[in-house]
């Protein structure tokens, strides 16, 4: 079982890597041997990252936007497809823009322990009105799973501010611990 455990990782991201680089390369390195009549290697990877930076530059003006929507509308409509991509767009807009709606890791109080989460940049107005300016909002993720946790109202008070990138309290979070850095004191 360590074995299996120490070796599984790494073997399965190989593979999954392997297996795009060599989608792309059959795929396209056939089609472009076949117009310039030359073996291009390595344009599996050059593709997957021509691609990525072109969809990037290509979505970020208005008109695909527009087009976004009008898929994002129909998504809407399928019940499980609908919470799966919501989720998943909404979890990796917080965490990859540069204006995150997280803004540090934090320890808060739950249920007579301390749990780590992530201090959000706004208290929605409605909650705001009620519970004052003495507290914020927490979102805490779920191990294991992405896509799912609770926000948690915490008094000013009461938050623990850690000393650590949200990436590696995401990582932490979300390996249960086990992918965590070691971080020095």
């Amino acid at each position: 079982m360590n074995g299996l455990i120490i070796l599984a990782p790494p073997a399965i991201t190989a593979f999954v890597v392997m297996w795009i680089l060599n989608l792309t390369e059959n795929k396209i390195g056939v089609e472009i041997e076949k117009y310039f009549n030359v073996h291009f290697p390595g344009i599996g990877l050059i593709s997957i990252v021509l691609s990525i930076w072109i969809v990037g530059l290509v979505f970020g003006h208005t008109f695909p936007q527009k087009v976004i929507k009008i898929v994002e509308y129909f998504l809407d409509k399928i019940p499980v497809v609908k919470f799966i991509y919501s989720s998943v767009k909404q979890f990796s807009k917080a965490i990859f823009e540069s204006n995150s709606s997280f803004q540090k890791v934090v320890l808060v109080p739950y249920q007579g322990n301390l749990v780590m989460g992530f201090l959000m940049r706004h208290v929605p107005e409605p909650v705001q009105r009620k519970l004052g300016d003495e507290y914020v909002c927490v979102y805490v993720p779920w191990s294991l799973n992405m896509t799912a946790g609770m926000n948690l109202f915490v008094k000013k008070s009461d938050l623990v501010l850690l000393d650590m990138e949200l990436e590696d309290g995401l990582q932490f979070i979300l390996t249960a611990g086990t992918g965590a850095k070691k971080i020095k004191e």
